[in-house]
């Protein structure tokens, strides 16, 4: 699956893993001028580029990809990390993980933002 990690997820600690279950993963936090977007920038980057955004910030995403939907606009999915803490590493790629393995088709996370 194509995932696009924001800045507030290690690349690291969470993207490597993911790339080793098999992910395409682009990392914000791995570039600098890519961690330098704003939230609507990051979605549209993540739409763009046909990736599934996982975030903590789900503060700001959340109302974002509301005003999204209400605009009919797409993306190809979001997952709004709300359980686990920055440094729970291992919870958050078993959720993430857990998550894609019940959606392994790309169409089935088109504009569809899950709570972990």
């Amino acid at each position: 699956m194509r995932l696009l990690l924001d800045a507030n997820l290690s690349p690291k600690r969470i993207g490597s893993a993911l790339e080793k279950r098999g992910h395409d993963v682009l990392s914000l936090a791995a570039d600098a001028a890519l961690g330098a977007l704003d939230d609507p920038e990051v979605l549209q980057l993540a739409a763009g580029q046909e990736r599934i955004l996982v975030t903590r910030n789900s503060r700001d995403f959340a109302p974002l990809l509301r005003e999204w939907a209400e605009a009919g606009s797409h993306h190809a999915g979001c997952i709004l990390i709300w359980t686990f803490a920055h440094h729970e590493f291992g919870a958050i790629i078993e959720g993430v993980s857990e998550l894609l393995r019940d959606r392994r088709d790309a169409e089935q996370w088109r504009d569809l933002t899950i709570a972990l």
